[in-house]
């Protein structure tokens, strides 16, 4: 190799433009495949006013046990197109993207040059075979200026594959949403079990372990995109995502891994770092986000921001990537007050908080709405009012990054602050306060907490945890509790905030129905949930 391509190289390296255009791998000319290729199906994200990011993975072996999903070591052009409608008689723009091994044949196509506030569909094209994906639908952001009517949206999480079926995303993709937000574990990383659980499906011996190298996190992002149901509400809207715990290790925070249960040797750093190398291209590789969110080893910067014209700022956040570790070791145990309420503890990183704070100033937004992970209203477990159980995973564990967070929106004068939260399997309605231990204490924020899409299984009304956080005189800024699994269905107005609480009956089992058996409204210049 000469010495201008070596430097070539070594800079498209360091540039992270392997897989985003540049490949070493020779091109595949006229690819024939076994199966079809878009088997893990199509799916678009993060909407601007002047386009999306589209995406597809290259799969015609989705769950081969190399993890290369049955391609070969060789590089694959994709056309891509977006028209004004669904038979591409009028095409807004095309485009041609290259599938590449170094990150197992994926494509994120950014496109640009679209109108601002309207419905697209796009389709991919395998180079020299012919072969067509089915027609996604997707729909870019208002204009900066504009002040459109409502922007309505879904939120979801939690969807561990083996304990129950995604019928919630088949009757999320019946909705008339702009966008959908999914607020972490898109996937889970233990071991699926022998007959995969509910779904009954026989799979290899690989699948049945805690996930750990590439292979291990491609195959199971690729055994959870291959059920129809996620696929159909990839299809129909765009997603903004960002992670949780699962994706990586159950609560791992930083660079510190919990305990591990598989005996892998990831309780060290540098252990715990590969492994988040290997998690954080395989959660790139399957989902559709923009380059700013491709991962440089163990690194990624998933927060950031998006605006719906001046009627809704979304600001996505990382609850993982930079908190310290939970106190009292496993994160799990109640007390541990001194510890919690350290004030050198942080849930953001101080960067990360000072973006977000900033950034809420700034906002010209009438409603700004945080995607967050893990629950940030104070929630006591133990329904005996002497006794303070914490669960300090979540923000109860980071009080005083608490405090600097609802503190800080209220000393700015953030314009209606509502705080999205997945995590925790059931949905809640909370009044974020300054002081949630003074009845007297100004109601900062609202929270809406969603249960999850199938984990935790079938769920029930009021289960043990409902009862004790709704305990009289416990948890009062507490407005509802619901264990059952669903989605979020939420509508921005001028005049006001709502959110549908949808539910499902059962998901251990195909063909639920769903019902909503609540909505609550927040008035514009009036924080705190109200059932309606």
């Amino acid at each position: 190799m000469n010495h201008t391509r070596r430097r070539f190289l070594g800079t498209a390296a360091a540039l992270g433009l392997f897989g985003a255009g540049f490949s070493t791998a020779r091109a595949w000319a006229a690819p024939r495949f076994a199966a079809d290729p878009f088997g893990l199906g199509i799916a678009s994200g993060d909407p601007l006013p002047g386009g999306v990011v589209l995406w597809t993975r290259l799969a015609p072996d989705p769950l081969a046990l190399d993890g290369r999903g049955g391609m070969p070591d060789g590089r694959v052009a994709v056309s891509w197109q977006v028209a004004e409608d669904e038979r591409f008689t009028r095409v807004a723009q095309q485009g041609t993207a290259q599938a590449v091994p170094e990150l197992a044949h994926s494509v994120h196509a950014e496109v640009t040059g679209l109108k601002p506030g309207r419905d697209y569909f796009y389709r991919f094209r395998v180079d020299g075979s012919g072969d067509i994906s089915p027609t996604g639908r997707t729909r870019t952001a208002p204009d900066a200026g504009a002040s459109p009517a409502a922007v309505t949206f879904a939120f979801a999480s939690c969807q561990c594959w083996y304990e129950g079926f995604y019928t919630a995303y088949r009757h999320m993709a019946a909705e008339d949403l702009d966008f959908v937000v999914h607020l972490g574990d898109y996937l889970y990383e233990y071991g699926v079990g022998a007959n995969g659980g509910v779904r009954g499906m026989t799979l290899d011996a690989s699948f049945q372990h805690e996930t750990y190298s590439l292979t291990d996190y491609r195959n199971r992002h690729a055994l959870y995109r291959l059920d129809p149901d996620l696929q159909a509400a990839h299809l129909a809207f765009p997603w903004v995502l960002t992670w949780d715990d699962h994706e990586v290790e159950n609560n791992w925070a930083g660079d510190t891994a919990q305990i591990d249960k598989d005996g892998f040797p990831d309780d060290d750093p540098a252990s715990f770092r590969a492994r988040k190398t290997a998690a954080f291209q395989a959660y790139y590789e399957h989902l559709p986000l923009r380059l700013p969110q491709k991962p440089n080893g163990s690194a990624a910067q998933l927060y950031r921001r998006l605006a719906f014209g001046d009627l809704l700022g979304l600001h996505v956040l990382d609850t993982r990537s930079y908190r310290d570790d939970q106190v009292c070791g496993d994160g799990t145990k109640p007390g541990c007050d001194a510890e919690r309420s350290d004030p050198a503890r942080t849930m953001l990183g101080p960067g990360q908080e000072r973006w977000l704070l900033d950034g809420l100033e700034a906002s010209g937004a009438r409603w700004n709405v945080l995607a967050n992970q893990t629950l940030v209203a104070q929630v006591d477990h133990d329904p005996d009012p002497a006794v303070v159980s914490s669960g300090l995973d979540m923000w109860d564990g980071y009080a005083a990054a608490r405090d600097r967070l609802l503190g800080g929106m209220h000393r700015r004068g953030v314009s209606n602050p509502v705080v999205l939260t997945g995590d925790i399997h059931r949905s809640v309605v909370a009044d974020l306060k300054l002081d949630f231990d003074d009845p007297d204490s100004p109601v900062v924020a609202t929270e809406f907490a969603g249960t999850s899409v199938s984990s935790g299984g079938d769920g029930t009304a009021m289960d043990t945890f409902g009862f004790d956080w709704m305990a009289p005189g416990v948890n009062p800024h507490l407005k509802w509790h619901n264990s059952q699994r669903g989605y979020t269905v939420c509508r921005a107005s001028e005049a006001d905030f709502t959110a549908d609480y949808r539910v499902l009956p059962y998901v251990s089992s195909p063909g639920s129905g769903v019902t909503t058996p609540a909505r609550f409204v927040v008035e514009d210049g009036r924080p705190g949930a109200q059932q309606a």
